[in-house]
């Protein structure tokens, strides 16, 4: 039951952001007296028309996800067709440039809307990458937390390695005086030649032991960094849960943009898909374990996503709405229009490239998920 509810999550979440990023083109276009002339529910071939509203006819297609919006001149051959009444290259610049990005748009404002009602509900933790952003978000009340310590490496040969202190155990005091930050340790060991450690440990770090550990020059042997034992948010008002909602959406932008760094940068330099990667294979994992975990994760991921092919379609480079609008921009500073064949032919070249690229990461979400 669990695997069919997963399948049907996974094609409901590609279709919703797919659909509402061509929505967005849709309703941009039609707003600046561009015809639309289809609108399809999944991807050719074409199984059937639905109606014809408005100029647009739309059509149910045989690949049942997503969607794609079809403008009238959008790939027009020659400049007759491209300045032909409602087609796409007809009307001013900025109308150009507001049809690009609607897509872009409307994946933002799903992700905010999502992220909002999240951090209402109560569930969710904005993403921090720091001990001292979280440190304040308690202050602030947006989080719950209770920090303690964890032993995170235990040195080989040390002393409390050799009495059998485990790594990945939260130190909860020594010599009976509870510990709750790193900084606290040094000084109950100073001057002393043995300490008692109590520990917790075990999956749910619910087992709790004793030990004995010999100092060799006030040290143990160990390395301790903060952990947080309690982390959970309370429910906020609509208003801060929105900020919250801008605020995750600019961490988790820049976030998508670094990963496409780092995506480039280890193919230029291994010729590898780094860890973290993920193609629709690894969506649909990921899709997988957010059902297991429950609806309300299942729809952060659909927020973080929608976030991620917001970024990803803003980016200059060609098929993309963003190497769209780079030449829509070029247009407007060389005060002519661009060479179409060089245009088309630039795109083309760029879909065959992001293509590959998607194959290439499916094949590691696969060599992953048998390894």
């Amino acid at each position: 039951m669990t695997v069919l509810l997963s399948v049907l999550a996974f094609f409901f979440l590609l279709t919703v952001l797919i659909l509402i990023h061509e929505w967005g083109h849709f309703i941009a276009a039609r707003k600046s007296g561009v015809t639309v002339e289809e609108f399809g529910f999944g991807f050719p071939p074409r199984a059937k028309t639905l109606f014809k509203q408005g100029g647009t006819i739309f059509t149910l297609n045989w690949i049942p996800f997503g969607g794609f919006v079809r403008l009238k001149g959008e790939n027009a051959a020659n400049e007759n067709e491209r300045k032909a009444h409602g087609s796409f290259g007809s009307v001013p610049i900025y109308k150009r440039v507001i049809i690009l990005v609607g897509g872009v748009f409307m994946n933002f404002v799903l992700a905010i809307t999502l992220l909002t009602i999240g951090f209402s509900v109560g569930q969710w933790i904005p993403t921090f990458f720091t001990l001292e952003q979280m440190e304040l978000a308690a202050e602030e009340g947006i989080i719950n937390l209770e920090l303690g310590v964890l032993i995170q490496d235990v040195t080989s040969g040390g002393s409390a390695a050799r009495v059998g202190v485990p790594p990945h155990s939260v130190l909860v005091s020594v010599d009976g005086q509870d510990v709750s930050v790193p900084t606290d340790v040094p000084a109950l060991q100073e001057g002393k030649l043995r300490v008692v450690y109590a520990v917790r440990t075990g999956p749910d770090l619910s087992e709790e032991a004793k030990y004995t550990v010999p100092l060799e020059e006030g040290k143990a042997g160990v390395e301790l960094v903060p952990f947080p034992l309690e982390l959970s948010a309370p429910r906020h008002g609509v208003v801060l849960a929105l900020q919250l909602a801008f605020r995750e959406t600019w961490a988790m932008s820049w976030q998508t943009v670094k990963g496409i760094g780092h995506l480039f940068k280890t193919l230029a330099f291994t010729g590898r898909v780094p860890e973290g990667i993920a193609g629709i294979v690894g969506i649909a994992q990921l899709t997988y374990s957010s059902v297991q975990e429950g609806f309300m994760t299942y729809l952060r991921l659909v927020a973080l996503l929608s976030l991620s092919l917001a970024v990803l379609n803003i980016l200059p480079f060609p098929a993309l709405d963003g190497g769209r609008l780079v030449f829509v921009v070029a247009e407007l500073i060389s005060n002519r229009p661009i060479n179409r064949r060089f245009e088309l032919m630039t795109n083309a070249l760029g879909f065959l490239f992001l293509i590959s690229l998607l194959l290439l990461i499916t094949f590691y979400d696969v060599v992953r998920l048998f390894s």
